[in-house]
């Protein structure tokens, strides 16, 4: 909903070239964002629950409040809506060229790194169950993103600064 209020306030001003340019990456987002968060809802939040209730034992009975409950499902999905972004923003960065698809295959092993450090920091319960199931789809997602680049990105756009260069 806020999107949509955030689109309807942008697109008056935009030419008719760019919002043809920007339509494919709202969809995109959208879609990739949705996908996250089901995911994220679907696949990780049974552990992260399990694991939030499983402190319980004969003189500790585990009642979670439903503010705890909703914390905890909307930060799962959020962060996993949020990773799942990431191959449309690798396409966006290609696009102004600031990466570019050998530069991310030679990086590929400090992105398992980075991936694994960004689901240790995300992910709402500190098991290393959660963080695998973030982890893994970031590096998975990386993958995704080094193919989408390659076949998306023909050249990067012309910026402002490239005309100064050339006269």
């Amino acid at each position: 909903m806020i999107f949509a209020q955030v689109w309807r306030f942008v697109a008056p001003g935009l030419y008719h070239h760019e919002r043809k340019a920007l339509v494919p990456f709202v969809l995109l987002s959208t879609l990739c964002f949705l996908g996250g968060a089901g995911f994220g809802y679907i696949v990780v939040f049974p552990p992260a629950f399990r694991f939030l209730v499983s402190y319980s034992n004969d003189f500790l009975s585990a009642m979670p409040s439903v503010n705890e409950y909703f914390s905890l499902s909307l930060r799962l999905l959020i962060a996993f809506g949020a990773i799942f972004e990431l191959p449309v923003f690798m396409v966006f960065l290609a696009k102004l060229g600031v990466v570019d698809a050998p530069f991310l295959s030679r990086n590929r092993k400090y992105a398992i790194l980075i991936s694994f450090i960004i689901a240790a920091i995300l992910t709402p319960t500190p098991d290393v169950v959660n963080q695998v199931l973030m982890g893994g789809p970031l590096v998975i997602l990386y993958e995704v993103s080094i193919v989408a680049v390659r076949v998306f990105v023909r050249k990067p756009l012309k910026t402002a600064d490239d005309d100064l260069v050339e006269t």
